[in-house]
């Protein structure tokens, strides 16, 4: 056989190969119940015209440039392809070093093939966010930002906006690494802002970062929507739909291995309102242990780490069903990466040793 010939027989079989990948879609796992979640799938409000994996950021397997593009409209994956693991909620109110942020960064890329972290919690020591970006560049990873409002009902929120929005105008890598800004934790659930107001908040936001192209949305529960009405105003200036989902919290929760119906309820609402946008699991998790903030509305739940391992482990199952949801299917992040940023729903313990097995899946 001729050189050419070997050479466009290697072609035929590499695409024969990766098509084979991606069409043939694992089957549904054993006792996975049907669901109604399917429907056509409208490109998202934020989706640029977007290249696919692995040429699009911030896909596994994507080679960083050398250099900054020179502009970030052709360069973020199409939102509508991205469902199953993500990577992990990431707190940030230690106000960890350049070093540990790179360290961690790293890990959170290279061992779970993360795309994404999405911050949790405040740190306002000046620059926190450079460095944040920086490593985010530096680890090929995409980074879901937040606007802090804390608990206990101050205006910090409005500083650190401002603080936040400075950088990501002044910070020229910033727009490439980030990929969402949100409101939250759970400013509904918290009565912050009245939904007519933290709509506003949005829309004023959506404005102010149009220029870097970076969409706005709310981190928040179903409930927190339900307790006012439904907060239509805020679900229609949304660009996605972050949502909260801790079924751990729900009044007929039990173990981690019989959640979905709790996680079928609460997306199935935000199914019926979210008019088709892109959704997202970002606070998301079982906890291992109970703590004063974290108590259980169920007489039966279980808190423990077989339970936080059984509720990751039943997403995997139900993967094809959430990447046939609208708007390109659910993806999903785990709450949280370690122990020493929240108790009890860590990936690692307090000591740096993983809990149990976590290599959830990418694709389906």
């Amino acid at each position: 056989m001729t050189p050419s010939n070997t050479m466009a027989l290697s072609l035929i079989l590499a695409v024969f190969v990766f098509s084979a990948m991606f069409s043939n879609a694992a089957p549904l796992e054993k006792g996975v119940q049907p669901h109604d979640f399917g429907q056509d799938r409208p490109d998202p409000s934020f989706n640029a015209t977007a290249k696919s994996a692995p040429f699009c950021f911030p896909s596994l397997g994507f080679v960083m440039p050398s250099s900054l593009p020179e502009d970030n409209t052709n360069w973020w994956c199409n939102p509508a392809t991205e469902y199953a693991f993500l990577g992990f909620s990431y707190e940030v109110s230690n106000c960890q070093s350049r070093s540990q942020l790179q360290r961690e960064f790293a890990d959170i890329r290279n061992r779970f093939q993360s795309r994404y972290v999405r911050l949790y919690g405040a740190c306002d020591r000046d620059g926190f966010y450079d460095d944040i970006v920086d490593a985010a560049w530096d680890n090929g990873l995409g980074v879901h930002a937040l606007i802090w409002f804390g608990f206990d009902g101050d205006d910090l929120w409005i500083g650190r906006r401002d603080t936040l929005f400075a950088s990501l105008h002044a910070n020229p890598k910033a727009k490439f690494v980030t990929r969402v800004v949100q409101f939250g934790s759970e400013p509904l659930y918290d009565w912050v802002l009245e939904p007519e107001q933290l709509a506003q908040q949005v829309t004023l936001a959506k404005q102010n970062l149009s220029s870097l192209n970076i969409p706005v949305t709310v981190s928040e529960l179903a409930y927190g929507y339900q307790e006012h009405g439904g907060a239509q105003a805020v679900l229609d200036a949304i660009d996605s739909i972050n949502i909260h989902m801790l079924p751990f919290f729900a009044q007929d929760a039990s173990t981690g291995d019989q959640a979905w119906p709790i996680v079928q309820r609460d997306l199935q609402w935000f199914i019926s309102h979210g008019k088709g946008k892109k959704m997202y699991f970002d606070e998301n998790g079982w906890p291992s242990v109970t703590s004063e903030g974290v108590q259980p509305n169920s007489p039966i739940a279980v808190a423990n780490i077989p339970n936080e391992q059984a509720y990751y482990e039943l997403l995997d199952q139900h993967c094809e069903d959430l990447k046939e949801v609208v708007g390109g299917g659910i993806g999903w992040f785990a709450h949280i990466y370690s122990d020493n940023q929240e108790p009890g729903y860590g990936i690692y313990n307090t000591k740096g040793k993983m809990k149990f097995p976590f290599a959830p899946k990418t694709i389906c």
